[in-house]
């Protein structure tokens, strides 16, 4: 069975940094291609950024020189690296495997 736990939220003021982890299992991750989604309160799905079994990143226009995602095959762990943060980046972040499966999501709030 695919799982997916996501990590590493919480509450940080505007200009601060997070770092998410999600851990995969139930596949192989080293051959899959990860991405990280989010949803702001009363907003739809929104994707963040992908991270391809190359090692080639993908961002949303709005996260682009702030958010870095990276891999770790040996730990089946994909990260957020999420700095400059903006009261905008509020939102439930989800990892996923190949756009399909998401983990339960974690709350990233940014506010003073």
């Amino acid at each position: 069975e695919v799982q997916l736990v996501e990590s590493g939220g919480g509450l940080v003021q505007p200009g601060g940094s997070l770092r998410l982890s999600c851990v995969g299992s139930g596949f192989t991750f080293s051959t899959s291609v990860m991405n990280w989604f989010r949803q702001a309160p009363g907003k739809g799905l929104e994707w963040v950024s992908d991270i391809f079994i190359d090692g080639t990143t993908l961002y949303t226009n709005s996260v682009k020189g702030r958010f870095t995602i990276s891999r770790d095959n040996a730990k089946n762990t994909v990260y957020l690296q999420m700095d400059s943060l903006k009261p905008e980046d509020t939102a439930i972040y989800f990892c996923a495997l190949n756009y399909g499966r998401r983990g339960q999501g974690i709350q990233v709030t940014v506010s003073s």
